[in-house]
């Protein structure tokens, strides 16, 4: 009963972490996201269907863009950040927010 109590409380210190609002500047590029799927959409065009569609839940743009650049990978935490991200990160000529 003790484990499951401490399992419990555990899992719900990490929750209220993982949801905790992330306080950051304003992200250089607000539009970038847009700009990125929509130069992807052209160039490639693989984007369109929304994450609900999907068998699987997703974690959600917020969350990720909040998850890279905990990580390190991104800029900042904001989904526009994430947008400049992954333009640099898909090896696609066409994608870039400048």
């Amino acid at each position: 009963m003790r484990r499951i109590v401490i399992l419990l409380f555990a899992l719900a210190a990490l929750t209220a972490f993982a949801t905790a609002p992330v306080a950051a500047a304003a992200p250089a590029n607000p539009s970038c996201w847009g700009v990125v799927t929509a130069q992807r959409a052209t160039a490639v065009g693989d984007m369109g269907a929304h994450s609900s569609s999907q068998a699987t839940p997703r974690l959600g743009l917020g969350n990720v863009a909040r998850a890279l650049f905990d990580l390190g990978l991104t800029s900042g935490p904001h989904v526009s950040d994430l947008g400049s991200g992954l333009a640099t990160l898909d090896d696609i000529p066409e994608t870039s927010c400048g």
